[in-house]
């Protein structure tokens, strides 16, 4: 199965998305870049696009040796089919996200409305990134992932999430840094 994904073309929002107003998006663009000093670049010299926070690990998402395309659809489904799983059993009964997604609308993501939605859930941004950067943040951005789409990376930050999330991406993804060090 692959992970639907709808985009912005008119089409409406899947259970469990609800559009940030312009004003609402922007107040949580600059918190975000306030607390990360995010820089969007699409060269190694400027990566990584944020300043990683303690806790937090980055994973490579790079699919160069994955041997097919379905390889890569399936690293793309197990990495949202994931987070959401995380983002459910830790924060359950508040299941909320602010997601951004560079260039684009934002949203509010309720985890669990759209779990609810079975087979039929559509991610409107998913937490792998593929094509903007795609961050997804708890309470102030104190918990959450960015994705990275050039680096090929995905950041998840934050003590709950990196102790659920991180963990189990860890057992199959490789690491490129710790709480911003590089893994050498």
């Amino acid at each position: 199965m692959t992970t639907k994904t709808t985009r912005d073309f008119g089409a409406s929002l899947p259970n469990g998305w609800t559009q940030l107003d312009r004003g609402l998006q922007d107040e949580h663009w600059a918190t975000f870049i306030s607390k990360f000093g995010f820089r969007a670049g699409i060269k190694p010299e400027s990566w990584p696009a944020i300043a990683e926070p303690t806790p937090s690990v980055t994973f490579d998402l790079a699919i160069d040796a994955l041997p097919t395309r379905a390889s890569a659809g399936a690293l793309f489904d197990a990495i949202n089919a994931e987070a959401l799983r995380c983002f459910l059993t830790e924060f359950p009964g508040d299941p909320l996200f602010v997601v951004l997604d560079w260039q684009h609308p934002g949203y509010i993501f309720d985890a669990e409305a759209h779990a609810n939605a079975a087979e039929d859930a559509e991610w409107r941004v998913p937490v792998y990134p593929n094509g903007d950067y795609y961050i997804f943040g708890r309470d102030g951005f104190s918990e959450g992932t960015f994705g990275h789409p050039w680096e090929r990376t995905l950041c998840v930050y934050g003590p709950r999430l990196v102790a659920t999330l991180g963990r189990t991406l860890a057992t199959w993804l490789p690491t490129v840094r710790t709480d911003g060090i590089p893994v050498v």
